[in-house]
């Protein structure tokens, strides 16, 4: 049923079917509306109950996670946004008293950011509120149906990631 990561994708040796490509296509763009629809309802909760935005919500995360902080760029790439972007997420959380920035310890150019206690308390808060919403959201999903659609997305996410790396390879060696 599915393709491991590493083979031969159907696709790249030949092109797929007119009929394939349609479905792929109504399922990924189902797949877009879903998470669409549920990230506008995550961040309506959060607006309203913190008055925060999902992306400020997701930087939060990340430094929660790390917690002797990261420089800017690594913020960055965790959240997959330019540096502008994180500078100006950054600036308003700084405002708020929930982040603050300090000296990288062995840099001097690099800056580090990390979650003020306020901010450490602030998210703890809205991570358990989150993780609620999220299970209302899936309410109507049967812990099996969960579970298979977990398996079924890491293995789009993984499909994803080799056919990436197969066009890179493609486009190096051509």
């Amino acid at each position: 049923m599915r393709k491991k990561t590493g083979q031969l994708r159907l696709g790249l040796d030949s092109a797929p079917s007119k009929a394939r490509g349609q479905k792929a296509t109504r399922l990924w763009l189902r797949m877009l509306t879903a998470s669409r629809t549920i990230e506008e309802e995550i961040g309506r909760r959060l607006r309203e109950e913190y008055g925060i935005s999902l992306a400020r919500f997701d930087l939060m995360a990340v430094l929660h996670r790390h917690q002797d902080g990261l420089t800017m760029s690594e913020v960055g790439r965790y959240l997959r946004v330019s540096g502008g972007n994180v500078t100006g997420l950054v600036d308003r959380l700084e405002r708020e008293g929930l982040v603050a920035r300090k000296q990288h310890p062995t840099d001097r150019r690099s800056i580090m950011v990390g979650l003020s206690e306020r901010g450490r308390t602030t998210f703890e808060d809205m991570a358990r509120h989150h993780k609620g919403w999220v299970a209302e959201i899936f309410a109507w999903l049967e812990e099996k149906d969960m579970a298979e659609l977990y398996d079924l997305l890491t293995a789009v996410r993984d499909s994803a990631a080799d056919a990436a790396n197969q066009a890179q390879s493609i486009k190096e060696a051509g």
